[in-house]
């Protein structure tokens, strides 16, 4: 239960008490949809070790993540030796006992990115060492370029490049309207358009109006 007593579904685990821990829980398969850059926003609570009593000091206050590259969206195991880290998480903020009993939720939110894939899609996985942690929620996103008209070119939805890769895109003329010069663009790892290059023009006997080419008055 949240603060406002709303049922909530997560992944937990606490064994604080026992030495050795090396806990593991993975995704299925994440199609990746041709995005080469992809977003993760994890939201979780974590237990401040100090506020545990009897408590040995291998209790941790954070926990790693990890990714697989797979063209193969059935595998039932992966070696950890094969998974790729991406980061260790820490919490802004750790909750304690006190926390518990007013039912207070100290909700941390993260985002990290993976570029450059290449394969179908790929794993998460998320590793405990020793952490009192409950994960509430596992969000992946890619960012993309929406359509757009410029110039009377219009340019198509565009998923963005890996790393800070601008993606040229070359637009096409709307109705009615014929290449001046060449239309394009570049889209942005952010999901911005920058660099208009080139337009369209209308065909005679038309002429310009809120980004399309009409018919003449005559």
């Amino acid at each position: 239960m949240d603060e406002r007593n709303t049922p909530m579904r997560t992944y937990q685990v606490c064994n604080v008490m026992e030495a050795s821990q090396n806990n593991w829980l993975r995704t299925r398969h994440i199609a990746r949809d041709g995005a080469q850059r992809v977003y993760i926003e994890i939201k979780f609570t974590l237990r401040d070790c100090n506020s545990l009593p009897g408590v040995p000091g291998t209790c941790k206050e954070t926990f790693n993540m990890f990714y697989y590259e797979s063209n193969n969206a059935n595998l039932w195991f992966i070696k950890e030796s094969q998974y790729i880290k991406i980061d260790t998480i820490a919490a802004d903020e750790s909750f304690t006992q006190v926390d518990v009993g007013d039912r207070v939720m100290k909700l941390n939110t993260e985002v990290r990115d993976i570029s450059n894939l290449s394969k179908k899609g790929f794993y998460l996985a998320f590793q405990d060492l020793g952490a009192c942690i409950a994960l509430v929620s596992v969000r992946v996103f890619y960012k993309k370029c929406p359509l757009t008209v410029l110039n009377l070119a219009q340019f198509p939805d565009t998923v963005t490049g890996g790393d800070s890769a601008l993606v040229e895109v070359r637009g096409l003329c709307v109705n009615a309207s014929e290449e001046f010069e060449a239309p394009r663009m570049y889209c942005s790892a952010d999901g911005g358009w920058l660099v208009p290059i080139g337009r369209c023009v209308c065909k005679p006997g038309y002429e310009e109006h809120k980004d399309l080419c009409q018919r003449k008055c005559i």
